[in-house]
């Protein structure tokens, strides 16, 4: 008989960008550090608003960098660089605890 484990969830994140900007570069090292520290199950998309424009009118995102957190629901968004690491979190309904791998 195993231990029982709760069921973690599986967070799907979707992070718009505009190009390949050093602002760009530092959001996403900002959101793979916040990862990496506070998730251990995350489905992480990166999308250049300028290659993929048809996704930024579909999730409805004016301002880049923003972040979209897609699951669980609800759905929730944050515009900036994600350097403020306890604003996200709390932003984006994350866990505060560490569940580093």
């Amino acid at each position: 008989m195993s231990d029982p484990k709760p069921d973690l969830p599986a967070y799907h994140l979707r992070l718009f960008v505009a190009g390949s900007t050093p602002r760009a570069q530092r959001t996403i090292g900002n959101l793979r550090r916040l990862c990496a520290a506070h998730l251990s199950v995350v489905n992480l998309e990166i999308v250049d608003i300028y290659q993929q424009p048809w996704l930024a009118v579909q999730d409805q995102v004016i301002a880049a960098p923003t972040l979209v957190k897609l699951m669980p629901l609800p759905v929730r968004r944050i515009i900036g660089d994600l350097s403020d690491e306890i604003r996200v979190l709390h932003a984006l309904q994350l866990p505060l605890v560490s569940n580093a791998r």
